[in-house]
């Protein structure tokens, strides 16, 4: 059994969740989110709150299906109330960052400036070498971001690039501070 696809999902006032045959159709303050759903999952809507269940329990890929739309419901529900936001910072002597439109536009020590289209839904602002990404998907949010990273992951051993604002780069001796301890 699925502890957290059992607990029932609870509708905040303000939030329109309808489910149209195998799609699941979530509307707020904030915008519109659908997600398809899995044959064998069934979601049900009983007053202000939403049961997600599953064909068969014996069968192990179903109940590994029975949270995971759970959550992709509930996350849905939390981001067209409140949005999602991910604050990432750009560490380096030199680096700048700069926000063109949709673009976010960086001088990361690379020859030439690079810029990163935004995808639609996913708004950005810019101060100083902070970034903050924002959305109403929670997995468009989180993979924006990770793009965004990839683009100049921190070094280990100077800690420059592109990381998450909470993120701690665990720095690794040089080569200089090696032959010095042996």
């Amino acid at each position: 059994m699925s502890r957290i696809g059992k607990k029932p999902i609870e509708i905040p006032s303000g939030i329109d969740v309808r489910i149209e045959g195998d799609l699941v159709i979530v509307k707020g303050p904030k915008g519109e989110l659908r997600q398809t759903i899995h044959p064998d999952v069934i979601v049900e809507k009983k007053d202000n709150f939403i049961s997600v269940s599953i064909k068969d329990q014996s069968e192990v890929d179903q109940r590994a299906l029975w949270g995971l739309f759970s959550r992709l419901i509930q996350n849905m529900i939390i981001g067209v109330k409140d949005g999602y936001e991910k604050k990432m910072e750009v560490v380096g002597v030199g680096f700048r960052v700069a926000l063109q439109g949709n673009k976010i536009v960086m001088s990361l020590g690379f020859s030439h400036p690079v810029e990163f289209v935004l995808p639609g839904g996913i708004k950005a602002t810019v101060e100083k070498n902070l970034v903050t990404l924002s959305g109403i998907d929670k997995q468009l949010v989180g993979e924006t971001a990770a793009r965004l990273r990839r683009i100049k992951k921190p070094d280990v051993y100077k800690g420059k690039g592109i990381k998450y604002l909470e993120e701690v780069i665990k720095k690794k001796p040089g080569k200089a501070a090696a032959k010095a301890a042996a």
